[in-house]
C-alpha cells in the first residue's frame, strides 16, 4: 500500500522538477540571447581599445619622456588627447581625398600592398567587399522591393537602382538589383515594370542586415505581420465587376 502511494508522489516530484528546470533554462537561454549582442560589442570595443593602446603606446611614451615636456602637469592624458586629434585629422584627410576623387588611387594602393600577403589578403578582401556594399547602398539604392525571382512562386528582395526605357517598350521600367546572400556585392540585374514588383517599407540598412545575416535578422515589419501590398490595387475594377454580378 505504501509503495502504491509513493510512486505517484515521486512522479509528481519529478514532473515538478522538470518544469522548474525547463522554466530556469528557458529564461537563462532567453537572457543569454538578448545579452549576446551587448557582450560581443563590449568585447570588441575592449579588444579595439587594448589594441590601439598597444600600437600607439610607444608614440605616447616618446612624448611623455621628452625632456621638454616631462615637467608638464598631466602630460600622459594630454599626449593621448593629441594622438586622438591626430588620428581624427588623418581620417578626415583620407575622407577628403576620397570625396575629391582619389578613392580609386587609395584603394589601388591598399590592394597593391595587402593583396600580396597570403592571409591578410583574404581578410582585406572580405572587409573591402562589406564596406563597399555599405557605402554603395547609401547612395545608389533608392528603395527596397520584393519580386518573383528567379521564377514565379519564389519571392526575392531587390534594390531599385534606377529607371530606364526598353527599345520596344514605351513604359518606364525599373532597374532592380537582386543581391546574393550573404555577399551583396554580387548578384543579378533585372529590368521590370513597376506593376511587377511589390513595394515595401523596409529601409536599405534593414535589407542589408537581412542579406548579411542570411535572413536570420529580419525587420520588425516582416516579423510581426503582413508587409506586402500591391503598389496600385485595382479596386475600381473589382467594385465594377461585383456591381455587374449583383445586377445580373
Amino acid at each position: 500500500m505504501n509503495g502504491q502511494h509513493e510512486e505517484p508522489a515521486s512522479g509528481e516530484v519529478r514532473s515538478a522538477l522538470q518544469k522548474l528546470e525547463h522554466h530556469i533554462f528557458r529564461r537563462l537561454g532567453r537572457g543569454f540571447l538578448v545579452l549576446v549582442p551587448l557582450i560581443i560589442t563590449l568585447l570588441f570595443v575592449n579588444y579595439l581599445v587594448i589594441s590601439l593602446r598597444t600600437i600607439f603606446r610607444p608614440s605616447v611614451n616618446i612624448i611623455i619622456e621628452s625632456r621638454f615636456l616631462e615637467d608638464v602637469p598631466a602630460i600622459a592624458p594630454l599626449a593621448w588627447l593629441v594622438l586622438v586629434v591626430v588620428l581624427v585629422a588623418f581620417f578626415y584627410f583620407v575622407g577628403a581625398l576620397v570625396m575629391g576623387g582619389s578613392r580609386g588611387r587609395v584603394v589601388q594602393l591598399q590592394s597593391a600592398i595587402l593583396s600580396r600577403i597570403p592571409v591578410i589578403k583574404t581578410i582585406y578582401g572580405v572587409a573591402r567587399q562589406a564596406t563597399d556594399a555599405l557605402a554603395t547602398s547609401q547612395h545608389s539604392f533608392s528603395r527596397v522591393v520584393l519580386l518573383e525571382w528567379p521564377r514565379p512562386g519564389i519571392t526575392a528582395m531587390g534594390f531599385v537602382t534606377g529607371h530606364c526605357h526598353l527599345p520596344a517598350d514605351s513604359r518606364t521600367m525599373l532597374v532592380v538589383y537582386v543581391p546574393t546572400v550573404p555577399n551583396p556585392t554580387s548578384g543579378m540585374l533585372a529590368i521590370m515594370a513597376e506593376t511587377e514588383v511589390i513595394d515595401t517599407d523596409i529601409t536599405v540598412e534593414e535589407a542589408m542586415k537581412v542579406i548579411f545575416s542570411g535572413g536570420i535578422v529580419l525587420p520588425e515589419a516582416m516579423r510581426l505581420g503582413p508587409l506586402l501590398a500591391p503598389r496600385q490595387p485595382d479596386t475600381g475594377a473589382r467594385l465594377e465587376s461585383s456591381g455587374d454580378d449583383g445586377a445580373e
